[in-house]
């Protein structure tokens, strides 16, 4: 088994925020994050696939088909987005580093042909990232 990663970069907007709280609450936890109007980052996802080398074509998985699956199904719909806002899934979940990994994991769970989803690793900054191995893991 090998496993391949594939790299892509987005930037979005997002804020912290759990409507079951104050906005005491929610500044104490979440500090300048908290402010609803928003700040952005520039992402960069890593998505890695297992399985097996093709013996024809010495690939596991057809780069350019890999490459279109993330552009379709996560940099299409996050790029240039306020996540709180114009993403579904962060409607009522805060687009957390962590759950943006799990969302796009989500987003790309059985259409990646001939290989298996291994892991999701979101950048926030170079510093933070979250990674996420799927929902059994």
């Amino acid at each position: 088994m090998i496993l391949l990663t594939r790299k892509a970069d987005f930037s979005a907007a997002h804020f912290y925020w759990n409507p079951a709280w104050s906005e005491e609450e929610n500044a104490r936890v979440f500090g300048k994050c908290a402010n609803r109007q928003g700040h952005g980052h520039n992402y960069t996802l890593e998505v890695t696939v297992a399985g097996e080398i093709d013996p024809v074509s010495g690939f596991v998985v057809d780069l350019k088909q890999l490459k279109d699956i993330l552009e379709r199904e996560v940099v299409s719909v996050y790029d240039h987005r306020h996540l709180n806002f114009e993403v579904p899934e962060f409607e009522h979940v805060i687009p957390t580093t962590e759950n943006i990994a799990v969302a796009i994991w989500r987003r790309l769970e059985g259409k990646i042909e001939h290989a298996k989803l291994h892991r999701v690793r979101v950048y926030e900054m170079p510093d933070l990232f979250a990674d996420f191995y799927g929902e059994g893991a």
